[in-house]
Formats: structure tokens, sequence, C-alpha cells
């Protein structure tokens, strides 16, 4: 009988596995390796995209601080100027007091009629002057009285007396204030 030594056979096919193993394992480790590259470099990528995004946003939400910046400096002028003007508007609406008073009693003031004293006390008006003629005295009362400041113009005292070799009228008024609620007549509509 022959016998056939079966051993080298086993041995090839064993080596034969364990290189198709070997090899299998490398194949399947460079797999691994390429697919984990090919990740790390898509990543690298995607970081680098949202860098650029993100710098992109910075610069626009500076840009827009800049912006901001300048409407709050504006709604703070704005502001300044809204309450500068409500002033002079209270100011114009109160507009009322000495300075305008004599300004009214500088218009409607006669020539050849000095006013030599003017004193307010509270809604009292107390006046003194010289004139020539006492029609001039009663001109400068009715101008008084129809200006817009002044009411009930009374003549407490008028005397005649002697300046220069002049003979003039001595005279002292009293008046009230018209007060601001005193409502003005409204002109009639136009038809």
């Amino acid at each position: 009988m022959i016998k056939i030594n079966l051993l080298p056979v086993r041995a090839a096919k064993k080596k034969e596995t364990a290189v198709q193993q070997i090899s299998i394992f490398c194949v399947s480790l460079l797999l691994v390796a390429v697919v984990v590259v090919s990740l790390y470099v898509v990543k690298r990528m995607q970081i680098a995209s949202a860098q650029t995004d993100i710098t992109a946003a910075n610069e626009k939400i500076g840009a827009l601080k800049k912006r901001i910046g300048k409407l709050e400096e504006l709604k703070t002028l704005k502001d300044q100027v809204k309450k500068k003007l409500d002033v002079l508007a209270q100011l114009r609406k109160n507009k009322t007091g000495p300075a305008e008073r004599l300004a009214t009693l500088s218009d409607i003031t006669p020539e050849q009629l000095w006013l030599t004293s003017y004193t307010e006390n509270g809604a009292d008006i107390k006046l003194s002057g010289i004139a020539y003629t006492e029609e001039l005295i009663a001109s400068f009362m009715r101008s008084l009285e129809a200006s817009r400041d002044f009411m009930g113009v009374e003549l407490v005292v008028s005397e005649q007396m002697e300046l220069g070799g002049t003979k003039l009228k001595k005279f002292e008024l009293t008046c009230k204030l018209k007060s601001a609620a005193t409502p003005q007549p409204a002109a009639a509509p136009k038809k």
C-alpha cells in the first residue's frame, strides 16, 4: 500500500490561508485608513468653511455695531434737539413778561409823551410820565386799552408842571395785565 504524506499540503494550505488572512487584514486596514483620512479631510474642509463664515459674520457684526452706534448717537442727538425745541416752544408759548410789555409800550407811546416810571406788581401796573397835552395822554390811554397786554386803564393823577419854561402835563396811570387765559376774539371765517 502506498502511503501519501499530506502534511506538506496541509502546511501549504495553512500557509496559504494565513497569507490570505494577512492580506485581507492589510486591505481592511488600508481601507479603514482611507476612510478615516477622507473623513478627516472632509471635516477639515467643513471647519475651514465654518471659520470663513464666522469671520464674515463677525465682520458684518462689526459693521452693524458701527451703524448701531451711529444710530444711537443720532437718537441721542434727536432727543436733545427735541428737548431743546420743546423748551423753545414752551418759552414762546409763555412769552410774557416785562420785556414784551415794554416793547408794546414803546410801540404805542406817541411822540411828545415820555414815560418816567413803570412799576409792575403781579397783574397791577402803574405808569408815570410827562406829555405836552392832555390829548396825548388820552390817546396813549386808548392805545393801552386797545393793546393785547393791558386792560382797565385809569388816570390817577394829571397835573400841570413847568420844566425849563415849558408847561407840561404830569400823569399817573394804573392798569391791569390781561391774563394769558383771556380768549382773543376769533376772526370770522371767510366765505
